[in-house]
């Protein structure tokens, strides 16, 4: 009996997902003695329904195309998992004699990779369960970034830079933009690249700093001393300094938040308290749906972790996940290695102090650095040659 390899996606999707699932699906088929290459048809729940789609019946050029598309080709989810699914899960692969499952995700998604390792560790099967990272929030443990994140820090560095040079040419306003991110402002900081283009955000606000919205206005009204034109970044997920969202969420799940509109929040703030105009934008969905915006480096490293996760799961590993670390700075390089999924689940990574300036509006040096290889080379140059004047309130 030939044995089965499980691919299954999990949480948000990305601009880069499905290369790792043609990763995968590439060293599986080049391995050659795998059956099925099994898709999980949208996630969890479909590997609990038992409904499966057979990626080995595409053709090359078909599945090729799984480079330039964004969401996920086999769906997604963010089902519920509980302790007697797992058990269920294992049957279901034993069923169908899949001997390797491959977690593609986030964090929920690598807790759901160890616990389902543990189940099958437990009752004696033979079943490798390794997991690919994927976050545009790039929050996931011991890696230094995840593919995901590249692709969605070259949209917003972009995205700031075209308002920047709009805000430029008719400066009659402060524009705050609102950035995705709970709890980790890395989104929010790759805005400040755009300044390596000549049009950058004036302010940056992330998660990882309390909120203070006397300080904010503060912040604003000084600019506005300088040039009358100004553009704010800020996370979704600021807090206050009780910790407490600075807008009520809308509605929340067991994991997922549907944070308010900040932006429109503190745009409302620098109109009532400054007297000044504001507008506020959310590319929301957007960031990490661009394929127009993806992030060729980004794309590649999603396609290695895909290849490396299945490649050491035919190899006999489990209980692992595909991991980056640099290996070179100038020029940028990367390698995989493997790491517990112990040390992943549900653990959260923050921006580092190191990477936020000391007066928690904008980042460091080091940041940029740190970042700009991820995007995938310069954003386009632009020209301005109107120069700014401010407004004295």
């Amino acid at each position: 009996m030939s044995e089965n390899l499980l691919i299954v996606h999990g949480g948000g999707p990305t601009a880069v997902l499905n290369a790792s699932l043609y990763g995968a699906i590439q060293c599986a088929l080049e391995h050659g003695g795998i059956g099925h290459i099994y898709g999980a048809n949208n996630g969890t729940g479909g590997v609990l329904r038992e409904d499966f789609i057979k990626l080995e019946t595409y053709s090359r050029e078909q599945l090729a195309l799984l480079l330039k598309t964004p969401g996920s080709a086999i769906g997604t989810s963010r089902d519920a998992i509980w302790a007697e699914d797992y058990e269920k899960m294992a049957d279901i692969c034993k069923k169908h004699h899949i001997r390797y499952v491959l977690f593609n995700g986030g964090n929920g998604t690598m807790d759901t990779c160890g616990k389902m390792h543990k189940v099958c560790r437990e009752r004696g099967l033979d079943i490798a369960v390794m997991g690919i990272p994927k976050t545009t929030d790039n929050d996931i443990a011991v890696t230094d970034h995840s593919p995901g994140f590249g692709s969605a820090a070259r949209y917003m560095a972009a995205s700031v830079q075209e308002l920047c040079a709009d805000v430029r040419a008719l400066p009659i306003h402060v524009v705050v933009m609102e950035a995705s991110g709970r709890n980790a402002g890395w989104i929010t900081a790759a805005s400040a690249l755009a300044a390596d283009a000549g049009y950058g955000p004036d302010l940056i606000y992330l998660p990882e700093r309390p909120f203070d919205e006397d300080r904010f206005i503060d912040d604003v009204r000084r600019l506005l001393e300088k040039k009358s034109g100004i553009v704010v970044v800020a996370s979704e997920g600021l807090t206050g300094p009780d910790k407490k969202p600075v807008v009520k969420p809308v509605f929340k799940t067991e994991r997922a938040t549907y944070f308010g509109d900040v932006s429109a929040h503190l745009a409302n703030l620098v109109i009532e308290r400054l007297g000044y105009k504001a507008r506020g934008e959310k590319p929301g969905l957007l960031g990490r749906a661009s394929i127009a915006w993806q992030s060729d480096v980004d794309r590649e490293e999603a396609r290695l972790a895909g290849y490396k996760a299945c490649e050491a799961a035919l190899a006999g590993m489990s209980g692992k996940m595909a991991a980056f670390r640099r290996s070179g700075r100038t020029p940028y390089a990367s390698e995989i290695f493997f790491t517990d999924i112990d040390q992943v689940m549900m653990h959260e990574r923050k921006m580092p102090d190191a990477f936020i300036n000391a007066g928690g509006n904008g980042v460091t040096e080091e940041f940029m650095d740190w970042c700009r290889p991820l995007i995938g080379g310069p954003l386009p140059q632009m020209l301005s040659l109107n120069r700014p004047h401010g407004v004295i309130l």
